[in-house]
């Protein structure tokens, strides 16, 4: 969130050059980035994999992936032209380290044809099985400048762990070659426009931050949801969940930026520090509170979009008696002057009703009811909504007289919309945190006590989860809102999830 801007070329290495992440995200964000200028023109894209045989077959493979998957179409050939100029390949093991001797050495030539410094950003678009074995052998073969020289940084993707203990081991593995400043922990949510305005809206607004607080609101709703089921990643859903695909990190993020005290600059550290109190504050939950306070879900056969779908037990490489969730609700309690008493519910699933990404803030009602006398006898609570995805955006929701001589309060909302306020679409959130990256603002990354202290609260879940595993597994029909007990979990307390 800084507005410092360098100018510094870098040659990035993409580990997983050809892997769906670099199609689908990294390369068009790249070549967004390079039709709006915003690299310069002598930074390099170097693509490594097991599998390939020259620059010219990986720039051939990048254009067909472009013109899928590319925010603009279709891509102009003069364009394409310039920005393939920037694009190398590199055939290489992971786990062996003559590989990387050879990658250096490669490098090397790239630069000094090209004039480069030799700053390098490393991204991880790898499994993360295969990130301790990058990272020893990047150290051993001498491409990390931890002090003086040119500038080395890694980008790491998530999951940054399963649990609290394997998210401490790669943690290790990273500090034994990188320093902190030099890891950048990615969570595309944050690159979002609505994400980066949720502190703008707080406090660059008179008329909102003396409302953010427990006096006046009386309940939070973080929704991340997806109509998609899990498409080709059974095999990683059956090792993960939605607890750690997306509560985890997207969610918990989001809370944070929601729940945090003003920071005391928008410097990296200012920022990553309120979150981390937040993250603290979070009231631990005894394994009786753990089932009270959470439901899991799994997704049967229904339909969606009006298209009869498979339930997940039927999906590509998934065990037909499947425990694993793909649904999760959880309500959690920060403890703090700001927040005591106000309940956080947070929810993710898939093949639910549609595919909305929102944080909804709901106000607490007036304490008396003023036109009663008049008939009216019940008012609908005022809700700021922020849309992170699909069409960015803010709503507030408030009460309003209906035309005509009987006094009736009918909810009204004011709605502000990105692309329809701003005109051209909203930049890629990847092309956004790329660029963080290069510059070497942290801001919108993940640190180290970050992402551990988010583990602190999920690993306990995961583990009364795994001790006490479902019975009624699947328990919510696809295109649905989930599970009748996530429903009941809000309901306990008087409230009910919103519709999006």
């Amino acid at each position: 969130m800084s507005s410092a801007i360098s100018t510094d070329p870098a040659t990035m290495v993409i580990f997983g050059g050809s892997g769906d992440l670099s199609k689908r995200k990294l390369v068009p964000a790249l070549f967004e980035l390079h039709r709006e200028k915003q690299l310069p023109p002598t930074t390099a894209i170097v693509g490594y994999a097991r599998t390939g045989e020259s620059d010219e077959t990986y720039r051939a493979e990048m254009k067909a992936a472009l013109a899928e998957f590319a925010r603009k179409k279709p891509v102009e050939e003069a364009e394409w032209t310039s920005f393939a100029s920037r694009l190398f390949f590199f055939r290489g093991d992971l786990t062996i380290s003559k590989n990387f001797t050879d990658l250096k050495a490669r490098l090397g030539a790239i630069e000094k044809e090209r004039g480069l410094p030799g700053n390098r950003l490393f991204y991880l678009a790898i499994p993360p099985s295969s990130i301790g074995a990058v990272v020893k052998n990047l150290g051993q073969a001498g491409f990390v400048y931890r002090v003086d020289g040119p500038w080395s940084r890694v980008i790491v993707e998530k999951p940054f762990g399963r649990d609290l203990q394997t998210a401490r081991a790669l943690n290790e593995e990273l500090s034994q070659v990188f320093a902190e400043r030099q890891i950048f922990r990615i969570d595309h949510y944050l690159g979002k426009e609505t994400t980066q305005n949720i502190l703008v809206l707080r406090l660059g607004n008179g008329i909102f931050e003396p409302l953010w607080n427990r006096r006046y609101v009386d309940h939070v709703q973080i929704t991340v949801a997806e109509s998609i089921g899990v498409e080709n990643r059974g095999k990683f859903y059956e090792e993960a969940g939605v607890l750690r695909d997306i509560i985890q990190n997207h969610v918990l993020q989001l809370l944070c930026l929601v729940a945090m005290e003003p920071p005391v600059a928008f410097d990296p550290d200012a920022v990553r520090d309120e979150k981390v109190k937040v993250l603290r504050s979070i009231q631990p939950q005894s394994g009786e509170e753990i089932l009270r306070d959470s439901v899991r879900g799994q997704y049967g056969p229904g339909a969606v979009d009006g298209k009869t779908v498979v339930g997940y037990r039927a999906e590509k490489d998934v065990n037909p008696m499947s425990l694993r969730e793909t649904y999760a609700a959880w309500k959690v309690q920060i403890e703090n002057w700001r927040w005591a008493g106000v309940p956080f519910y947070l929810r993710a699933g898939k093949r639910l009703q549609k595919r909305v990404t929102e944080i909804a803030i709901q106000f607490k009602t007036p304490p008396i009811a003023l036109f009663r006398q008049v008939g009216v006898l019940r008012q609908e609570p005022n809700a700021l909504v922020l849309r992170i995805q699909p069409d960015e955006g803010i709503a507030l929701k408030f009460g309003a007289k209906v035309p005509g001589p009987v006094t009736k309060v009918d909810p009204v909302t004011m709605d502000f919309r990105y692309s329809e306020f701003f005109g051209a679409s909203q930049p890629e959130a990847y092309a956004r945190l790329l660029m963080d990256a290069i510059h070497g603002d942290s801001t919108l990354f993940a640190r180290r006590d970050e992402v551990e202290a988010a583990w602190e609260h999920v690993t306990p879940l995961l583990d009364v989860w795994r001790d006490n595993p479902p019975l009624d597994h699947p328990n919510y029909e696809a295109g649905t809102w989930g599970p009748d007990a996530s429903v009941a979990l809000l309901a306990r307390d008087g409230r009910r999830w919103r519709r999006p």
